[in-house]
């Protein structure tokens, strides 16, 4: 049995409409034939000017937003969260960031070289 977790809807998205050049002639020119679409939580934005009209590159633009990799990974931690997931995300990302599994260097003389902060104390 599935379960909603939330939902995305129309009022989550701004939608801007611009002038723009291509394919058209003088229709683009004239009208606002563009389309941005920005999500307003995560600010991912995505655009489409490659038709001739703004109902088809509206659609593009949706299309081209709901196939980005980052509003995937904003789907995905949402739902993590929703799910209640969002203390082990937490735990799983400090494990990442130990020590032992963050290595940092600095150029010396033209080399690349391990940095060792108690040296430099």
């Amino acid at each position: 049995m599935k379960k909603l977790l939330f939902s995305v809807t129309h009022n989550d998205f701004e939608i801007q409409t611009f002038r723009c050049g291509g394919k058209g002639g003088q229709n683009v020119n004239k009208r606002e034939t563009g389309v941005r679409i920005i999500h307003k939580e995560s600010g991912i934005a995505e655009e489409c000017r490659e038709e001739r009209e703004q109902l088809q590159n509206r659609k593009r633009a949706f299309e081209k937003l709901c196939n980005n990799k980052d509003f995937k990974l904003w789907l995905r931690r949402k739902a993590a969260i929703v799910c209640g997931e969002e203390a082990r995300l937490e735990r799983d990302v400090e494990d990442a960031m130990q020590e032992s599994n963050i290595k940092i260097e600095v150029q010396e003389n033209g080399k690349w070289v391990k940095w060792d902060a108690n040296a430099q104390s």
